[in-house]
């Protein structure tokens, strides 16, 4: 008796000892049904649209690119647009940055939004025309936020001071989280860039811009105060300085 008879016998032993003990014998796996998994995409459950995601992301596949794009800007839960954009991670950038940039025209902000977020994860710095004053100033506070994250992170080398600039007429801006996304934005340019894009603002006449610019500079010299600290540390500071006399 030659071995594979021995093992095939032994198979068959073995599902029928299951077939016996009332356990149906293993099925085999069935071949993956890429369809299956786009469509699972548009679920109403979103842990099905999360495990259809991580599948596409485990196992990339040139066709789900455009339908992972176009997800990211209808999809409402959080955690599965992380999980789309990781997806377009895994792909190849000649395959994934022409929809997403395209998506930077969308008249949706979220789609805007999540095409921006994906862009800066993959790194690639050919989308840095991309990012336009327009997106860096978008209406959409959002957008803005995510468009000043890729932009610090695509920005080529001589063009840093160029961003700093566009950046810094941005101070002012919003609520807190808002203006910590700025900070933080300008921070990462480092101080000899950021520095002289921050000095005129911090002479600005409207205090909100003034104060903030004031607490940029104060992060990039001691990034332990806090966001908070500086903030309230300027307005003192602004306060002396607006008195009859102030230096």
């Amino acid at each position: 008796m030659t071995t594979a008879d021995q093992d095939t016998r032994t198979q068959t032993k073995t599902d029928a000892d299951a077939e016996a003990d009332g356990v149906a014998a293993p099925a085999p796996a069935p071949a993956a049904d890429a369809g299956g998994v786009l469509r699972a995409l548009d679920d109403a459950r979103p842990s099905v649209r999360l495990r259809a995601a991580l599948a596409i992301g485990s196992a990339p596949d040139p066709r789900s690119v455009g339908k992972l794009v176009e997800r990211c800007g209808a999809e409402p839960d959080f955690s599965v647009r992380e999980m789309l954009t990781w997806a377009l991670t895994r792909h190849e950038p000649s395959l994934t940055l022409p929809p997403l940039v395209a998506e930077l025209r969308s008249e949706g902000a979220q789609a805007r939004s999540q095409a921006l977020h994906t862009l800066s994860k993959i790194g690639d710095g050919r989308a840095w025309p991309a990012i336009t004053g327009a997106l860096l100033s978008d209406a959409d506070e959002e957008v803005a936020r995510s468009a000043w994250r890729a932009a610090v992170v695509l920005v080529p080398e001589g063009e840093e001071p160029r961003l700093a600039a566009a950046l810094a007429a941005q101070l002012g801006r919003g609520g807190r989280e808002t203006q910590l996304s700025l900070s933080r934005a300008l921070i990462a340019l480092g101080e000899g860039v950021a520095g002289p894009a921050l000095g005129p603002a911090t002479a600005d006449p409207d205090p909100r811009v003034r104060h903030h610019a004031m607490a940029t500079r104060r992060l990039l010299r001691d990034p332990e105060s806090g966001f908070e600290y500086a903030i309230e540390e300027a307005k003192r500071v602004a306060a002396l300085l607006d008195q009859p006399g102030g230096a």
